[in-house]
């Protein structure tokens, strides 16, 4: 690997750090995106139970004591159910405009690297041929050794960026569909317990004073 570095000249090192970049929001990425840690099915059982019982202390303690993207905005529903349908569909709104690019966090830097990691191959490659080109005018064409290096340094950077940015690319394409699904189902089920908040809250203002 080092001697492929050395090979590759200046521009493998720009191209070394793409590649670990690119990897390691891969890996966060998987992780994070993960249903458990988005929407947890468990959970969103949880609190359509404790809403539809009216239980809204308690579905707003459930919700604060297990942070996640759609938690937090039904947490936002419920902190703000004493208020008009209007407000509370806006804070809905504001919770989820602030949820949302968390789930698509990093993917603009993948996006990037699998923009930048072909140019730098290609600026590799520019840079080796303009070496080949100084010892082709400055000792002819009998310097076999010299040419072959200039050579194998364009090659190598060439392949070496077209190798991170097609891998790249496909896990990008598949983490931001994934990130936009979620997306979409987590609006499904927040406007689901929108209607359901808003449908048992009025018969529990009469009892909001008894605790649950």
């Amino acid at each position: 690997m080092i001697e492929i570095l050395r090979s590759g000249g200046p521009v493998m090192v720009p191209l070394a750090l793409c590649s670990v970049v690119a990897l390691a929001i891969v890996v966060e990425r998987l992780f994070n995106l993960r249903e458990i840690k988005v929407l947890p099915q468990s959970g969103v059982e949880r609190l359509r139970e404790l809403i539809s019982d009216s239980e809204f202390e308690r579905a707003e303690e459930y919700a604060l004591s297990r942070p996640s993207p759609f938690n937090n905005i039904v947490l936002a529903a419920l902190r703000s159910r004493f208020e008009s349908r209007d407000s509370l569909r806006d804070a809905v709104r504001d919770a989820g405009r602030q949820e949302i690019p968390r789930l698509e966090r990093y993917l603009g830097i993948l996006e990037t690297v699998v923009s930048i990691s072909p140019l730098l191959g290609l600026l590799g490659t520019v840079l080796g041929m303009i070496r080949v080109f100084a010892v082709i005018s400055s000792e002819g064409v009998g310097q076999a050794d010299a040419l072959a290096g200039g050579i194998s340094e364009a090659m190598i950077t060439t392949a070496t960026g077209l190798a991170i940015a097609i891998p790249a690319l496909a896990a990008y394409n598949f983490l931001i569909g994934r990130a936009e699904g979620m997306v979409l189902e987590m609006e499904r089920l927040t406007l689901e317990m929108v209607k359901l908040l808003l449908a048992r809250r009025g018969g529990s203002s009469s009892s909001a004073g008894e605790g649950v």
